[in-house]
C-alpha cells in the first residue's frame, strides 16, 4: 500500500509538470505582459504558515475608483494536483484583461489533492472571498462586487464557488459535507460572490465521457475524491457545480474549446444547459470551436467577453 500512494504520488507530479506545459494551468502564450501598478506576494489567508494558503494581489494601474477596486479570484489550473502554481495563473491573458479593465485580480494556492481531500479545495476558495472583504480597507478592495474566474481544474473550484453561494454543509443522500469550512480569521465575513467566468473546466465529474470517447486508467477526480465514482455517487453530487445551481444563482460564463482533448466541450456545453434549465439570470457562452485545453481560447475577443460579461454583473 505504501508503494501504491508513493507510486500515485510521483505520478501526479509528472503530470502536473506535464500539465503546466500543455494547458492544464499556467501561463499561457500571449503577447501581452500584465500590467499592474503593485503586487502583493505570497499574503496568506488562513492565518498559518502554509505555502499552499498564499495568495497574491495584483492592483491595476491608473485611478482607483471612489469605492475601490472591483475583485476577481482568479484560480490556477492543475488538474487539482497543484498547491503552488499562482504565480503561473494566466498571468498574461486572463488576469492582464481583467487588470486592464480595472479589477483587481487575487491568485489564490490552494491544497492539492495530495494535500487534502475534497471539500478541503472549496474551503479554501471560500477563505479567500472572505479574506478579500476582510482585509478591503488595506488594499482598497470594492466587496460590493467580487467574482470568480478560473482554468481548468481552477474553473471547476470558480463554479463552484459562484453556485454554492449561502451554502454552509451540503447534503445529498447520506452524504454530508461542509462546502464552508472554518478555514482563517475571517469567519465572520461572507464567502458570496457576485458572478463567475469559467475556463475550459471539468463540471460533471460522473459524466467525463459525455463526448463518447471512454476515459481510462487513472482519473484526477478519484485523487480529489480519494476514491472512484462507482458506488459514491452521492458524493459526486456534491462535487459538481451543476447540483447547486438554482434560479438564484449568480451570473456565470462558460468558455470552452471544441478541440478541447483534455476535458471536453461536452462539460461546458452541460453546464451552460444547466444555467439555462434553472434560468439563471446574466448567463452566458461561447463555444470557440478551434480552442483546445489551454490554446486558442485567449483572443482579444474572448477576452473582451470575459470582461464584458463581469462589468454587466456589476
Amino acid at each position: 500500500m505504501k508503494q501504491f500512494f508513493l507510486s500515485l504520488t510521483v505520478f501526479a507530479l509528472a503530470l502536473t509538470a506535464s500539465a503546466q506545459n500543455f494547458g492544464f494551468g499556467g501561463n499561457q502564450q500571449s503577447d501581452t505582459q500584465a500590467k499592474f501598478s503593485q503586487k502583493y506576494e505570497n499574503l496568506n489567508y488562513a492565518g498559518d504558515d502554509q505555502a499552499y494558503h498564499n495568495l497574491d494581489v495584483y492592483i491595476p494601474e491608473g485611478k482607483m475608483p471612489k469605492k475601490g477596486w472591483p475583485v476577481i479570484v482568479h484560480i490556477y489550473g492543475s488538474a487539482w494536483f497543484s498547491n503552488s502554481s499562482k504565480g503561473a495563473a494566466d498571468i498574461n491573458t486572463i488576469c492582464a484583461a481583467l487588470l486592464d479593465a480595472g479589477y483587481a485580480v487575487v491568485c489564490p494556492n490552494h491544497r492539492s489533492s495530495g494535500d487534502a481531500h475534497y471539500p478541503a479545495q472549496i474551503n479554501d476558495i471560500k477563505a479567500v472571498v472572505r479574506w478579500v472583504r476582510g482585509n478591503a480597507k488595506q488594499y482598497h478592495f470594492d466587496t460590493r462586487f467580487i467574482g470568480t474566474s478560473g482554468f481548468s481544474s481552477g474553473a471547476h473550484l470558480a463554479s463552484l464557488c459562484a453556485a454554492t453561494n449561502g451554502v454552509k454543509v451540503a447534503k445529498s443522500g447520506d452524504v454530508e459535507m461542509d462546502i464552508e469550512g472554518s478555514l482563517g480569521n475571517y469567519t465572520s465575513f461572507s464567502s458570496e460572490v457576485n458572478a463567475c467566468c469559467e475556463w475550459s473546466g471539468p463540471i460533471d465529474l460522473m459524466n467525463m465521457d459525455c463526448d463518447g470517447v471512454e476515459k481510462t486508467g487513472f482519473k484526477p477526480e478519484d485523487a480529489l475524491m480519494g476514491f472512484a465514482y462507482p458506488g459514491h455517487e452521492d458524493a459526486y453530487n456534491l462535487l459538481s457545480p451543476c447540483y447547486f445551481i438554482n434560479e438564484k444563482t449568480v451570473p456565470i460564463m462558460v468558455f470552452h474549446g471544441g478541440k478541447d482533448n483534455v476535458v471536453p466541450q461536452c462539460q461546458g456545453r452541460e453546464l451552460f444547459s444547466v444555467l439555462q434549465e434553472k434560468h439563471v439570470k446574466g448567463a452566458k457562452s461561447h463555444f470557440e470551436p478551434e480552442g483546445g485545453h489551454g490554446y486558442a481560447m485567449y483572443s482579444k475577443e474572448n477576452l473582451a467577453k470575459m470582461v464584458a460579461h463581469f462589468n454587466e454583473a456589476k
